[in-house]
């Protein structure tokens, strides 16, 4: 497939919306150029219009960019292209949004709840709600949204009960995290002139359940972060509504895009399928790293240069963005041999789906793999044929590569 630079704009949601194979063709020819390109801001009502932001898009630019966050920095926005302010980013991105030392001393209270060894102690209940969504999809019989009726149940149900938060909540959490991560798509925002207004207004909601739960009391993860002091530091009420806000919104959304794309990649190769069904759990770890690095669920994340630097033969100056494109990192051909081919048994990376290298490293990765083998063990283990029927619903965003809806069949 031919595509010209003068065909891509990724400021433009045009161009989100575009064909995958056309979008892979115009990531490949950005990697292919010498040196990085700037791109204009997406424009937003009530913003005045920014400088832009360079695009990075080669592994070896984001491997080096995330392990030097004193000088590619995140406290100015890592999750909005245009400057929003500390306090927006703050409400909305906690500790994403920030640099060492606050973003350490918060990682550091809440990390040790997402350990592998702390992970270990609740995978008998993951098992078994894999087990009940299964159960219930078989009830329902074939013919159903893949996306609402499994891949969201999952991870859903999971962080809603490490955080203490009751089923009649599900549906409440479920709509936030559609309207926070919508990127603007009209199915969840019609009015993108109250964009902010509905924003706030979610975050508003899971702001004082947050405050309800920890009242109550509970053993469970809200409570933890309420009590937890690590050498006299204590979370404050409103940096706990923040980090509430991240965990609900993070611990489901990117896992339910990686299992939705999962079912997919399954379907669109059932050669891998073949392999996988041949050793499912000898196979499975593989499956799912190449999963997350074929749906890149987060597509990119910002930075912003603290100095001027040189890099890879490029000199950014202070006060420059950067856009980490981990999803287009993750095709990277000098890095992955046929990177657009789905391989389970590929060798090569490591691949950058859940963040570069260094103190932003996603702190649910574990969490999310475990989450997506135990649901894909579940589903080919009693379900061998399920697959998507045609092409997926994309969400319409560049910063989240989410499906909100794929039909499924068995």
């Amino acid at each position: 497939m031919t595509v010209s630079l003068a065909d891509i704009d990724l400021s433009d949601i045009a161009f989100w919306e575009r064909p995958m194979a056309e979008r892979e063709a115009a990531f490949a020819l950005l990697r292919a150029q010498p040196g990085p390109i700037l791109f204009a801001e997406p424009e937003i009502p009530f913003l005045p219009p920014g400088p832009g932001s360079y695009a990075l898009v080669r592994h070896a630019d984001i491997t080096e960019a995330s392990r030097h966050p004193e000088i590619f920095s995140s406290g100015r926005g890592a999750t909005s292209i245009q400057d929003l302010g500390p306090d927006f980013n703050e409400y909305f991105g906690s500790m994403i949004n920030m640099d060492d030392p606050r973003h350490a001393r918060l990682r550091r209270i809440v990390a040790r709840s997402f350990t592998p060894k702390m992970i270990k102690k609740f995978e008998a209940d993951v098992d078994a709600a894999a087990a009940r969504i299964v159960d219930e999809l078989i009830a329902a019989g074939p013919g159903c949204d893949f996306v609402t009726e499994v891949a969201a149940k999952l991870p859903l149900k999971i962080i809603c009960d490490l955080m203490g938060i009751g089923p009649e909540h599900y549906q409440e959490v479920f709509d936030a995290t559609n309207i926070i991560l919508s990127g603007g798509d009209p199915e969840f925002i019609a009015d993108i002139s109250r964009v902010a207004e509905l924003l706030l207004g979610t975050g508003q909601r899971l702001q004082e359940l947050v405050v309800s739960l920890a009242a109550e009391g509970g053993d469970n993860l809200t409570t933890s972060l309420t009590s937890a002091n690590i050498d006299g530091e204590k979370l404050t009420m409103q940096e706990l509504g923040s980090f509430f806000i991240l965990l609900v919104v993070a611990g489901n959304e990117t896992t339910r895009n990686a299992i939705s794309h999962g079912l997919h990649l399954f379907t669109e190769n059932p050669d891998q399928r073949a392999l996988l069904l041949e050793d499912i759990d000898g196979r499975l770890p593989g499956a799912v790293e190449e999963i997350v690095r074929l749906a890149s669920p987060v597509t990119w994340m910002r930075r912003s240069l603290t100095r001027d630097h040189e890099m890879n033969g490029h000199l950014y100056r202070e006060g420059e963005k950067v856009l980490l494109y981990y999803w287009a990192a993750n095709r990277d051909e000098s890095v992955f041999t046929d990177p657009h081919r789905f391989d389970i048994l590929r060798t090569e990376g490591p691949h950058v789906g859940f963040g570069g290298p260094g103190p932003h490293f996603c702190l649910g990765a574990h969490l999310a793999r475990r989450e997506i083998t135990v649901m894909f063990r579940e589903l080919f283990t009693r379900l061998p044929t399920i697959r998507s029927i045609g092409e997926p619903d994309r969400l319409r965003s560049s910063f989240i590569n989410g499906i909100k809806h794929l039909d499924c069949d068995f």
